[in-house]
């Protein structure tokens, strides 16, 4: 499968490395290719600046989000979720469409400090504000929910005894991110949680997780189980 993941961070990082490692031909969007591999700041999960981290994992193709989204037949939104617009606008509606659109992203506001509010909740998403900017697009919510390395290695927590979520408009769209999910990332529990109004209770959920991860977990290894 040709796979695209915007976004040059933790997330793009993890869930890039993960998907080519599974064989699949994957190409990393960001903006500006050049400042990305200039970039001196190192990453804080330890995976080193951006060029160090592409040098362990140079068979991700690096490109700006056109020419990532354009080579790919599924696209997943690691991108800081205010400024996930601007960069899914950058990739262009002509090469979202039609395509499976899976966003991972958190509308996280950090202008006013730790912890961040949220930049849209309530009535409505940044899934769903992403689904009506590119109508075309099969968008589908998951992921946004764990850290970045339990996205793409649940058996970290609990032996992978724990619950990820999908939320989408289409059907087949979120047969196919359930497969990912299960065959390429090894989730076992998938909650389908209806359509794409659902992710505003997906990303509503972010504070508590902060607040669980700095004052009870004290770390970002965790997840919630569903039972009943």
């Amino acid at each position: 499968m040709r796979i695209a993941v915007l976004g040059t961070g933790v997330v793009g990082r993890a869930l890039s490395g993960k998907l080519a490692s599974l064989g699949h031909e994957t190409w990393l969007g960001t903006r500006d290719v050049a400042a990305a591999l200039a970039q001196t700041e190192a990453a804080r999960d330890g995976s080193g600046t951006f060029a160090e981290w592409h040098g362990r994992n140079s068979q991700v193709q690096v490109a700006t989000f056109a020419e990532a989204a354009g080579n790919a037949e599924v696209v997943f939104n690691a991108t800081a979720g205010t400024a996930s617009l601007d960069a899914l606008n950058r990739a262009g509606e002509e090469n979202l469409a039609g395509k499976l659109l899976i966003d991972v992203a958190n509308p996280l506001d950090f202008s006013k400090g730790m912890p961040p509010s949220l930049s849209v909740c309530n009535t409505d998403s940044l899934a769903e504000q992403i689904q009506e900017a590119f109508p075309g697009a099969k968008v589908v919510k998951t992921l946004n929910t764990v850290s970045a390395h339990i996205m793409v290695d649940p058996g970290q927590v609990a032996q992978g005894e724990h619950t990820m979520f999908v939320a989408g408009n289409d059907g087949d769209a979120k047969a196919t991110v359930t497969e990912i999910l299960q065959a390429g990332f090894g989730w076992r529990s998938v909650l389908d949680l209806g359509d794409l109004t659902a992710a505003r209770g997906m990303e509503m959920y972010l504070p508590l997780w902060l607040s669980v991860m700095m004052q009870g977990a004290k770390t970002p290894t965790f997840n919630i189980a569903v039972v009943t």
